[in-house]
């Protein structure tokens, strides 16, 4: 009879317990998040090759595939053969401008010797006019050849400008995936047609999850930015836990949102909360979650 009793008393002491542990309840409810990403086409064209799947773990910098380049190789060509021809109305314009300042060297070397003679009174003031004027109809010509120049050069310019952009498009055909992460959902295919803008896939790092919680007024007070906390999810009869850390406090509230389903939580308003958690492979997005403050201010 007295072994009974222990037993007995045993059982109660558990069953209290118990109890107390299910009465208890998490200071957060909400589910997990991670920053998706869309990567969408940076050119128009065929999708000559594109290997993204579903599930996938890409690097930052990974060859994803890339579009059609065909077009925009031709028309690069194009650019560099017209180019090749201005250059070269360009060159004979310059060599043109280069004899003329050979001759208005020259001029200017006779002036200066005619202006010494001047002075010694063994040149005369004709001399001296004759040689100004050459000079001047020189830098006329000279100025004149220039302005026939200035438009073959803006062409060029202009040509440069085109090859600048078609070479861009030329880098963007290339499919580069721009983040460490995972691909949620695929948009296109191989050998499809696509578009500027058009999505292609969507990546997330879930590496690093954010659970996104709520939490009411009076409860501000027990947390702040860098706190670690508790996080649980559900684990066939039990619950797991993880450690986390807060990294965002909404500085407004809101209205209650539809996941917080119990009426003790569902207040007016309250305010959201993001804690980031080291994923261990087991957390999704979206998957349902539990805050726990480990140090609450009495």
């Amino acid at each position: 009879m007295k072994i009974n009793k222990n037993i007995f008393g045993l059982f109660l002491i558990g069953t209290f317990l118990l109890s107390c542990n299910k009465n208890e309840k998490a200071d957060g409810y909400g589910n997990f998040e991670a920053t998706e990403i869309t990567i969408s086409a940076e050119n128009s064209g065929k999708l000559i090759q594109f290997t993204a799947e579903e599930g996938q773990i890409l690097k930052k910098g990974a060859y994803v595939g890339f579009i059609d380049t065909i077009p925009l190789s031709l028309k690069r060509d194009q650019l560099l053969v017209q180019k090749t021809i201005i250059s070269s109305k360009s060159s004979n314009v310059l060599s043109q401008i280069s004899v003329l300042n050979a001759q208005l060297k020259t001029a200017t070397i006779n002036k200066n010797r005619i202006e010494n003679l001047v002075r010694e009174d063994a040149g005369t003031q004709k001399q001296l006019d004759d040689i100004n004027g050459e000079i001047e109809v020189i830098q006329k010509q000279i100025k004149s050849i220039q302005s026939q120049n200035l438009p073959i050069i803006n062409e060029l310019k202009s040509i440069d400008v085109q090859l600048k952009q078609v070479n861009d498009l030329l880098q963007k055909s290339y499919i580069i995936n721009p983040v460490n992460g995972t691909i949620l959902s695929t948009y296109a295919e191989s050998k499809e047609i696509t578009s500027f803008g058009k999505p292609l896939y969507k990546i997330a790092d879930l590496t690093n999850m954010q659970l996104r919680v709520y939490i009411s007024e009076n409860q501000l007070s027990n947390i702040k930015i860098g706190q670690e906390v508790t996080v649980k999810i559900d684990e066939k009869d039990t619950m797991k836990n993880y450690s986390g850390i807060v990294s965002w406090i909404a500085s407004e509230a809101e209205f209650t949102p539809k996941i917080i389903q119990t009426k003790e939580e569902r207040v007016n308003l309250v305010y959201a909360v993001k804690v980031d958690v080291k994923n261990d492979g087991s957390l999704k997005i979206g998957m349902p979650a539990e805050m726990w403050i480990t140090n609450k201010s009495e």
